[in-house]
């Protein structure tokens, strides 16, 4: 799940800035203020109990807090698979920092990230002034703002230590353009997901451009390249009797063997670390590897976060091979005709079972493979931002 903490003084703009970031990362907004004045609309017993302290500025307390954040989180996961959410408002104090941990906690999660907006107080009192004229707020008169400010300093400005502690904590300038924070926002919630391990598998026929568009996504989200083709080819080169069996077998296009297979990947993975993650090129190749692949990155603690399957037309696909055959620097398991008709029908008896396969997963994602190689790495790029936000 993506969370996020939306922090900063009264008038700092988080009511604004939270309408644009649930839009953009499809959050449910939690806003305590907001549930306990719709408590005291309704005239509810929690809203009873803090109706005076609200409109005087202070701040409700957190068994009250606690009580209707559990209620609101309860009946959200009930209505609706909760992707993540916005808190705007709290944590208000140390005191429920510590709170939230613990509902994540029961959760299964934790907070991504605590995005500090910063604005000085001769403007947050400019702001909420000329707020009060439009909205008739009982807590945007003068005094109370006053009151509202030094509570903000005294209690809810400390949580900023506790949260740049952990690593979360982003601060941003308040007092640039509403375009402007929100880009700042957005850059480093972007940035934060892009740490989240994830592991993508591209699928596709030979000359769909899987090497290609593999490599590129590689390189712009920090991944490792796995291409099983490459691996073996380098095992293929090696001297020996396993070399030339591998050798053999890539040069007839006939699949190489599992248990050959899986020690060559196997051994990659194990000596590969870091990174944020890695994206596989030409694994699987049939279904029984589909369940080797689950395996291999269960046995490890992670899982498949993503399959991108670039679709392109036979015809294109034939289009694309017999041109790169032709290619002086070309591979020679693409040089004959003959060649290159046996991978595509190999590829074709595999295809459909993988895909049925991945399709149970709900992370399956159809990419149209056919357009300009910049066209094609921008929808599979999207697919992976999405991918990132839901890693979360």
């Amino acid at each position: 799940m993506l969370n996020i903490a939306l922090f900063g003084p009264p008038g700092a703009g988080k009511g604004t800035q939270s309408a644009r970031l649930i839009e953009r990362y499809k959050l449910h907004y939690i806003s305590s203020g907001e549930l306990l004045r719709e408590e005291i609309r309704e005239g509810t017993d929690i809203g009873l109990a803090v109706k005076d302290v609200i409109e005087k500025g202070g701040l409700a307390s957190d068994e009250l807090i606690v009580k209707l954040l559990e209620k609101t989180i309860r009946k959200i996961r009930e209505q609706t698979h909760a992707r993540g959410f916005l808190f705007d408002g709290f944590p208000r104090t140390l005191v429920q920092a510590y709170i939230l941990e613990g509902l994540l906690l029961k959760m299964h999660t934790s907070l991504m990230n605590l995005v500090s907006i910063q604005v000085p107080p001769e403007m947050c009192i400019e702001r909420l002034v000329g707020r009060a004229t439009v909205s008739g707020r009982a807590d945007d008169t003068r005094d109370v703002i006053d009151v509202r400010l030094r509570e903000y300093d005294q209690k809810t400005a400390p949580v900023l230590g506790f949260y740049e502690e952990k690593g979360i904590l982003i601060p941003v300038d308040g007092t640039t353009s509403v375009d402007g924070v929100f880009d700042q926002i957005t850059d480093a919630v972007d940035k934060s997901l892009r740490q989240v391990q994830l592991n993508l598998v591209v699928l596709g026929a030979p000359g769909s451009g899987r090497s290609t568009q593999a490599r590129m996504l590689a390189d712009q989200y920090n991944l490792h390249y796995i291409s099983t083709t490459d691996l073996l080819r380098e095992a293929a080169a090696k001297p020996g009797p396993l070399g030339h069996q591998i050798n053999t077998i890539m040069e007839q296009g006939a699949l190489v063997p599992d248990e050959i297979v899986i020690p060559v990947v196997e051994g990659y993975i194990r000596t590969h670390p870091g990174k944020n993650g890695l994206i596989f090129k030409g694994f699987p190749r049939t279904l029984v590897q589909a369940y080797i692949m689950d395996g291999m990155l269960r046995k490890i603690g992670q899982k498949v976060s993503c399959i991108l399957d670039l679709r392109v037309p036979t015809l294109e696909l034939l289009r694309r091979l017999s041109r790169r055959g032709s290619d002086e620097s070309s591979s020679r398991f693409d040089e004959t005709t003959e060649t290159i008709v046996q991978r595509l029908e190999e590829h074709e008896k595999y295809a459909n079972e993988i895909i049925g396969y991945f399709e149970k997963t709900q992370r399956l994602r159809v990419i149209d493979g056919v357009g300009t190689r910049e066209q094609i790495y921008q929808r599979l790029a999207a697919q992976v931002e999405e991918a990132f936000r839901q890693a979360r």
